[in-house]
């Protein structure tokens, strides 16, 4: 279980705070605490993403509803939370096909620094406003400084990764401007299919680039909070924490990036 990026600043367990901080659920707009209605489920993932428009939440959506069905399978409830309001909400779902009751907003990082999660690198310049302040950190933070591993996993979105699984089906077509429409067999010309080919995590992240950018004010309405990272958590029946992992940066979201949702082959 990881627990290596912060310590937590809030003496109430993991579980007891998601009971105890109501929140914003993107379906109807209602604030109520995330875990309603999940007594009976067998377990239960959290996953606190970073500002909605973080290209992070994007990609770890996607992954989710890669596998819905071993999580529907697994009897796994999901209930994500991301930093925007309502109407980025509405918008982060209806691009992913993430569903709205699953997705709860807050408008800024309180609960993240409640369980100590990582902010992002801190630099603060005099006579620059917090947004400001906040885009030069993050513009470094992309440059590896104060987000390891970015660069990396960055650099494994070009290459390739053969203990990856092949992510866009060879049938399916991708749409990311400004390159043309792309079929996924066009990627079997780079080595092959059934792993991770050159290019292809690219072409997946320049999409979601595309996506936020078009619609920057929506997804983004506070910028101060854009370097704050998230935390996966994962209870049992008991609703003991059996695992967790703490971002350490950007592209970092999970333990294992070539296969985040791996860890749930454990349980």
């Amino acid at each position: 279980m990881e627990t290596l990026n912060s310590k937590i600043t809030s003496s109430l367990h993991p579980y007891q705070l998601f009971q105890t901080i109501p929140l914003q659920q993107v379906s109807d707009g209602k604030k109520r605490l995330i875990l309603s209605n999940c007594e009976t489920a067998n377990y239960l993932l959290v996953i606190v993403m970073p500002q909605l428009g973080d290209f992070d939440s994007l990609e770890y959506v996607w992954w989710l509803q890669k596998s819905r069905e071993q999580l529907e399978t697994s009897e796994i409830v999901v209930r994500s939370i991301g930093i925007g309001n309502l109407a980025a909400g509405k918008r982060f779902c209806d691009y992913t096909g993430f569903p709205e009751k699953n997705l709860f907003v807050t408008p800024d990082a309180t609960l993240h620094q409640k369980l100590g999660l990582y902010s992002g690198l801190s630099l603060n310049i005099p006579r620059l406003s917090a947004a400001q302040n906040a885009w030069i950190n993050l513009l470094l933070m992309c440059a590896g400084i104060g987000s390891p591993g970015t660069l990396r996993e960055v650099l494994r979105g070009y290459t390739g990764d053969r203990n990856a699984p092949q992510l866009i089906a060879d049938e399916e077509v991708v749409k990311a401007p400004p390159l043309p429409a792309l079929q996924g067999s066009s990627f079997n010309l780079a080595g092959g299919n059934g792993f991770q080919r050159p290019l292809e995590l690219a072409t997946l992240r320049l999409r979601n680039m595309g996506e936020v950018l078009s619609h920057w004010k929506t997804y983004v309405p506070d910028a101060s909070y854009i370097t704050q990272r998230g935390g996966t958590f994962l209870f049992n029946e008991n609703r003991e924490l059996v695992y967790e992992w703490r971002d350490r940066g950007i592209l970092g979201f999970a333990e294992k990036m070539s296969n985040p949702l791996e860890f749930l082959n454990t349980f």
